[in-house]
């Protein structure tokens, strides 16, 4: 991964990407190449179908710069503003001012908050199953024509089930774990009640599209959309191992929440410049002491 490697050695690398579309032009031609894909020059290719006649959505999907303010589940929004419950508020306020981000921490981002990250994935598909490969080294597997559990034990990424409404891919997905996982980049809550609906299109051969609902009454008052396109990868691209855990160095430099308003809007920890290289040995001494 190049520069990219040092990078993550200083940084999670969730608010790497949310800083690269922040700094951009000013990034490395391999954080470009990285994190963003580019629309076609010419006309796109027809949406490829398996053998059973639906679209075939794998393959590496990167983000798009179109996609602003990256990572906020709120920006389709008017304000960006989420309609919070009085105790989805005090649980806003407790992650800004208590809790330390969960991916800093290597705990799992889950869903929605993958769908919001600026972080490539891919997808593999057969007639039976639908599995998202995250960079993190996570993956989400979603049977097709399956049925909830009766009693779902809470997890990351919910008892999730998919099925086929003419082209559209639906997932379904309760049973998701509560606080203090963060819905997405901004702190914003979720509980154990929530609900997330997804329908995944794909109109040609380069672009993936994702209409995502969420509902939870506990923490909002109504449900809310979202809405996000990707772009699909260069032939040979796709993703690299990463482990959170060897990668964890920058956690004493993390405070709770995302991190300050900045002077452009954007949030985060501002940290030492990064090496354009990956470091030497001598450069983890530091970090051990």
């Amino acid at each position: 991964m190049g520069s990219i490697a040092a990078v993550l050695l200083q940084q999670s690398i969730a608010a790497v990407a949310a800083d690269a579309q922040r700094r951009d032009p000013d990034l490395l031609p391999e954080e470009v190449s990285f994190l963003f894909g580019e629309e076609p020059k010419t006309p796109a290719a027809p949406t490829p179908r398996t053998p059973d006649g639906h679209p075939y959505l794998g393959g590496f999907w990167k983000g798009s710069r179109d996609t602003k303010p990256v990572g906020n589940i709120g920006k389709d929004l008017p304000g960006f503003k989420l309609p919070l419950t009085p105790a989805g508020d005090a649980a806003l306020q407790h992650n800004l001012t208590a809790t330390v981000d969960p991916e800093a921490l290597c705990i799992i981002g889950g869903i929605p908050r993958h769908s919001a990250s600026a972080l490539p994935f891919e997808i593999v598909q057969n007639k039976d199953r639908v599995v998202f490969l995250y960079l993190y080294t996570y993956f989400r597997e979603i049977p097709v024509g399956a049925q909830h559990a009766q009693d779902p034990d809470p997890t990351f990424f919910g008892d999730k089930v998919g099925r086929w409404d003419g082209d559209t891919f639906v997932i379904d997905s309760i049973g998701f774990k509560g606080a203090p996982i963060w819905i997405d980049e901004n702190a914003n809550p979720q509980s154990d009640a929530m609900h997330a609906v997804e329908r995944w299109t794909r109109p040609d051969a380069s672009h993936i599209h994702l209409e995502l609902t969420v509902e939870d009454p506990k923490f909002y008052t109504r449900p809310f959309n979202y809405s996000r396109t990707w772009l699909a990868g260069k032939p040979g691209e796709g993703l690299k191992e990463y482990s959170c855990s060897e990668n964890n160095v920058d956690r004493a430099h993390l405070g709770p929440g995302p991190g300050p308003i900045r002077k452009d809007g954007t949030r985060g920890y501002d940290v030492p410049p990064l090496p354009a290289v990956p470091p030497s040995p001598e450069a983890y001494d530091d970090v051990k002491k």
